[in-house]
């Protein structure tokens, strides 16, 4: 069975819009270059609390799961002090983090630095090519920082060291799609249809999406993704049973 993804992206200025998200579309990227998908993502303030609730969540619900931003030493970084309490552990200098920081810093080393590596017991470090100051992971959850030039190396590396047995194929895989037409050419009236897709090629991604001009309804994008001949047998299907209920339909351009 394969592995759900997630992401947790947290920082008030990107909730205020002060700051716009450059995570979700890279991470997404990542994934979709080594034939894995993005389940999941959630946006997060810099709330001790709901942090820590969310965590909690999410490391029972068994997903891979990368957080970005939070993990600094200034008093509005948390992910630090959520992670401990969610696992319920206390905060403690790791010996590895402070040999990375002793590398960046050497001789200026500084209590304010030393924070940046007290990290929950018991978690390991991601290392961080930029400067060497390392995230944290636990429980299949890694902590980076919300800079992207040191997150995004930084998750390459856990997904290349950790999940290389989830790796797909991504050669190959073709996306196809009809727009169908006409008064029940609606989601509702072809959720049967849809279920019988997605159970007779499991190894396909099903999608649908409306399409809406004003209030009026102008067509229904009803297609599916992955290997060829497969997805030429499910629109062959899809296709037939359209015409036998009197829907209009156009390839997709």
């Amino acid at each position: 069975m394969s592995r759900s993804f997630g992401a947790v992206i947290i920082g008030d200025e990107i909730l205020s819009g002060k700051r716009q998200d450059r995570h979700f579309a890279k991470i997404a990227e990542m994934l979709g270059q080594r034939g894995l998908r993005l389940s999941w993502v959630e946006y997060l303030g810099d709330d001790r609390a709901r942090l820590t609730a969310t965590f909690r969540r999410t490391m029972a619900a068994g997903d891979v799961v990368f957080s970005c931003g939070g993990i600094g030493n200034t008093p509005d970084d948390h992910t630090r002090q959520a992670v401990a309490a969610a696992l319920g552990v206390g905060l403690e200098l790791h010996p590895e983090g402070v040999a990375e920081a002793m590398l960046r810093f050497a001789d200026d080393m500084t209590p304010q630095r030393l924070q940046l590596v007290t990290f929950p017991a018991g978690v390991r470090i991601i290392p961080n090519p930029f400067n060497r100051i390392p995230g944290f992971m636990a429980n299949e959850h890694y902590f980076v920082p919300g800079f992207p030039q040191m997150a995004h190396p930084m998750i390459e590396w856990a997904l290349d060291t950790f999940y290389r047995d989830e790796f797909r194929p991504v050669a190959g895989t073709v996306e196809k799609a009809f727009l169908l037409t006409g008064p029940t050419a609606y989601e509702s009236a072809l959720l049967d249809l849809m279920e019988r897709i997605v159970s007779a090629y499991p190894t396909l991604r099903l999608f649908s999406l409306p399409s809406l001009v004003g209030n009026e309804r102008r067509h229904l994008e009803l297609g599916v993704e992955g290997e060829p001949a497969l997805v030429d047998m499910a629109m062959d299907e899809i296709r037939c049973e359209v015409e036998r209920r009197g829907i209009s339909w156009t390839w997709r351009p």
